[in-house]
Formats: C-alpha cells, structure tokens, sequence
C-alpha cells in the first residue's frame, strides 16, 4: 500500500463510488507542480497505489484531484462539481495518509482517514 490513500463515497446512492479518475500531485513553489501517481477507483471506491511504495514522501503541500464529471457521467447523472481537489500538508513523511472523499451530484467533504 502507497503512504497516500483515498476512498470515495457516494453518498448519494450510499454505496462507493466506482470509476473515479484520481490523480495526485506535490505542489512546489519553484516548479508549480509534480504528477506522482493516479488511477481509478476499484470497485469499493478506494485507491490504495497511488505512490509506489519503494517512492519515499517528502514533507510539503499535495493534491488529489478527483474528475467527478467523468464519475457522473459515466452514471449517467447530473451534478454541479466537475471536478474536487483537495489540498493537503504532510509533515511527517514517516506516517500513512488516507483522504476520504465523500461526493454527491451536488456536495462533497473530506477529512484525514486511517
């Protein structure tokens, strides 16, 4: 498993949100940002190799970027957020990051997992 994870849910069918593109970038005042990793969320809505695991974390700003149009889509249903980023510090390197994201058609939150 990556330091970093993520698990959608829909919580508006109230069940995990298949299919989810993901991607996941360090942000860096000199170089804007990095793309580390991505990919789609599986069947239970979760991400869990979004940076290999031999890929040591840096402290610093990231993003995940979530394309929620795509998700939508694909589920043939309307929402307002094409697209949800949320940004996030790591100060200790050393520790797991799991950020949850839990997405209707018209709303969504996240907040620091285990």
């Amino acid at each position: 498993m990556s330091a970093i994870t993520t698990h959608v849910l829909d919580t508006g069918l109230g069940r995990p949100a298949a299919g989810v593109p993901v991607r996941l970038e360090k942000l860096c005042e000199e170089h804007g940002s990095h793309v580390l990793g991505g990919g789609t969320t599986d069947a239970d809505g979760r991400l869990g190799e979004l940076v290999p695991a031999d890929q040591p974390l840096k402290a610093g700003t990231y993003r995940l970027t979530f394309d929620t149009a795509a998700y939508f889509r694909d589920q043939q249903r309307e929402a307002f957020y094409p697209e949800v980023s949320v940004l996030f510090e790591i100060r200790d390197p050393g520790q797991h990051y799991h950020v949850p994201l839990l997405l209707s058609p018209y709303g969504y939150s996240t907040y620091r997992g285990s």
